[in-house]
């Protein structure tokens, strides 16, 4: 078997909402979020309110912030979202309260499936519980659930559930010991 790119369709895929407002929050996206002149968390927030997302108080996002599709993005109270975060939400991500996602971390709700020549999109949604912290240039997998007050190593990639208080480290993460 080899990867037939030309036979890729994702004609399937619905992101949720029409191109105008797809487009729209495109160039909003490119052009204040990831970028860093504007280090206003509450202003972020309105606008991510104003596409459809669920955010609550206290929520501080820094520059460089990169999300594929505010509708599909719940953030609880007092969260932080480091710099260069990709929160690449082709699926529903849940962020819980009080969860730290630190520089550079990725939360990755699609794949492609390897074994089929046409190279399929694969997604699933991604949630946080409360209390959750990704480490610095960390990665989440689709379909995995990080649950409450779990950490997940700097450059680690949970490609499986973590549990309640475990520290991950690794690729893939494995537990290492529990957070007291």
């Amino acid at each position: 078997m080899q990867t037939d790119l030309s036979r890729f369709d994702n004609s399937w895929y619905n992101p949720g909402v029409g191109s105008l407002k797809r487009t729209l929050w495109y160039f909003i996206n490119a052009f204040i979020f990831k970028k860093h002149w504007l280090p206003v968390s509450s202003a972020k927030c309105a606008l991510l309110r104003l596409f459809g997302a669920k955010v609550e108080k206290g929520v501080n996002i820094k520059p460089g912030v990169n999300i594929k599709y505010p509708w599909k993005l719940q953030v609880g109270s007092y969260c932080w979202i480091g710099e260069g975060v990709w929160i690449d939400n082709l699926d529903e991500v849940t962020i819980g309260d009080h969860c730290c996602l630190s520089q550079g971390s990725m939360l990755l709700c699609g794949n492609h499936n390897y074994r089929v020549e046409t190279f399929d999109l694969l997604t699933g949604p991604i949630t946080l519980e409360s209390g959750v912290w990704i480490g610095a240039r960390s990665i989440v997998c689709p379909g995995v659930i990080c649950k409450s007050h779990s950490i997940l190593a700097v450059g680690s990639v949970a490609t499986k559930n973590l549990e309640p208080y475990g520290i991950y480290q690794g690729n893939p993460a494995v537990l290492k010991r529990k957070r007291f």
